[in-house]
């Protein structure tokens, strides 16, 4: 290693989502370097990224201020070591996907006359002085993240999407930022089914309950926070229960109920009940629908390639009465509204779907804030910043079968990032809001 080459990254060590700047020093004026980053999370997963600079007047290489002209990405972008890297091993425990320990990532710079530099930094999902505990009271499955000082704090719950589990990683970083955070397991968690089939709103009523009571929620402030399904569940909460919920926050959702798809429990039709509501089914939009053309849904896929279903979801949109029964009733909701979507959403039209609750909200006369943040080109994956977004095919945690979320990687990067500013701007207003007399 040359002793005056080396790797500065400001902060060193922080949150994933605050920005970093990476900068290579004491490479030969316009020498080729290559900068490499690599990352091996808890599930044992490995991934890597690649790519080739053209040192300064100086011999520097500023990785958000000089765009690659070989490698993994195309932009000046900071963030793009990380969100550009590929799988190169896959988890030996997938089950700790969701693991919140810091992210380590080793940083190399290396050029043709063998002038090397190397450097790590850390990305938190937890910040000092955020503490973590399951919840396991009053039927509920979850874990609590509550940051530091007494509060009392303004909450959310974090709802996963059609995979299960919880989303231990959104929730300890909204702690982060001064909630109170309850990633909450629904199925696929301890003490709950595997499948989402028959779940009652029930259950996530007496969870917002406990969250008003056992929390105390500063001013009372308590939003819904979902992803996918739990987008769907998120905007279903607030309009079924718009006493509890302050504000929704929800990433790729529908606007109607839809049923089991690839969740339910095994040899159950994919129109089956997802929801239930004092023992009854919510009319879902699949269910007897002449209009329903599960091609998409069903298409095998080709050998290496994996299953773009969003057209199925097209198809039952034409029947006014199924999409009229099944229609999330969004003009309950007591509250502000965030709405992500993915323009090239591979598993269901989520920016049609936005645009359809928001005019829904509109033509009510809805009196609180309604945003819709559109990822152009961006998939269904669009979530926390600053992590890998190369995974565009991916099986389904549940049916097993690989589908295509739509997007770039590029593309879902930007978004994730730019509607994550829009989440913590947006929860912050709307936190403020019910403070003011």
């Amino acid at each position: 290693m040359s002793a005056a080459a080396r790797i500065e990254i400001t902060p060193a060590d922080g949150l994933v989502d605050q920005p970093r700047r990476i900068v290579a020093y004491g490479f030969a004026p316009a020498a080729e370097v290559v900068v490499q980053a690599s990352l091996a999370p808890a599930d044992g997963s490995l991934w890597q990224s690649r790519a080739t600079f053209v040192a300064d007047a100086r011999g520097t290489v500023s990785v958000a201020d000089t765009a690659p002209i070989a490698g993994d990405w195309q932009e000046a972008d900071p963030a793009a070591p990380v969100w550009a890297m590929r799988r190169t091993r896959l988890p030996a425990r997938p089950e700790l996907g969701e693991d919140t320990a810091p992210l380590r990532v080793a940083v190399s710079a290396s050029a043709a006359d063998g002038t090397v530099a190397r450097a790590e930094y850390l990305l938190r999902f937890v910040a000092p002085g955020v503490t973590r505990r399951a919840v396991a009271e009053d039927g509920l499955s979850g874990t609590l993240f509550l940051p530091s000082g007494a509060g009392p704090h303004p909450a959310v719950v974090v709802l996963a999407g059609s995979g299960g589990g919880m989303h231990e990683q959104r929730a300890a970083l909204y702690a982060a930022h001064g909630y109170a955070a309850l990633a909450l397991g629904y199925f696929k968690a301890p003490r709950r089914p595997d499948h989402i089939s028959d779940t009652p709103l029930e259950y996530f009523e007496a969870a917002l309950r406990w969250v008003r009571d056992h929390l105390r929620p500063a001013n009372g402030f308590i939003a819904v926070s979902g992803v996918s399904r739990g987008g769907e569940l998120a905007l279903l909460l607030a309009s079924r229960f718009p006493e509890l919920v302050s504000a929704v926050v929800a990433y790729v959702p529908s606007a109607v109920v839809h049923g089991t798809l690839r969740a339910g429990r095994p040899g159950q039709p994919p129109d089956d009940t997802a929801w239930t509501w004092r023992g009854e089914a919510l009319p879902n939009i699949w269910r007897g629908n002449p209009q329903a053309d599960w091609t998409a849904f069903n298409a095998a896929p080709a050998p290496g390639q994996a299953v773009r279903q969003a057209a199925a979801f097209l198809s039952v949109l034409r029947d006014p009465a199924h999409a009229a029964a099944a229609r999330i009733p969004v003009e309950r909701i007591r509250g502000p509204v965030l709405l992500i979507s993915g323009t090239d959403d591979g598993f269901w039209p989520s920016t049609l779907y936005c645009e359809q609750i928001a005019r829904q909200l509109r033509e009510h006369g809805h009196g609180w804030p309604v945003e819709h943040v559109v990822g152009d080109a961006a998939g269904h994956a669009i979530g926390l910043p600053q992590l890998p977004a190369t995974l565009i095919a991916k099986p389904h945690p549940v049916a097993g079968l690989v589908l295509d979320g739509g997007g770039t990687a590029a593309a879902n990067a930007l978004a994730s990032a730019r509607s994550w500013t829009r989440v913590r701007a947006f929860l912050a207003q709307a936190a403020s809001a019910t403070a003011q007399p």
